[in-house]
């Protein structure tokens, strides 16, 4: 499978939930602040554990925070 990548929201939720850093993000969901570096930026796709663990500090359904796009 390819043609596709996940794009995420989680640098806006991380600015609307008063500036959280990369850092708080990681050890809230128990991830260095490199990996969400990289989940962010979209260089590295996070388990599924992961992106539900995102979407619950953020309080947003999965699919407000993660999307697939076949436009990769």
């Amino acid at each position: 499978m390819s043609g596709g990548v996940i794009v995420n929201q989680i640098r806006t939720l991380r600015f609307l939930a008063g500036e959280m850093s990369q850092a708080e993000l990681g050890k809230r969901i128990g991830l260095t602040r490199q990996t969400v570096a990289a989940i962010e930026a979209g260089k590295y796709s996070p388990t599924l554990e992961a992106a539900f663990r995102i979407a619950e500090v953020f309080g947003k359904p999965l699919e407000e925070v993660f999307q697939w796009s076949s436009q990769g």
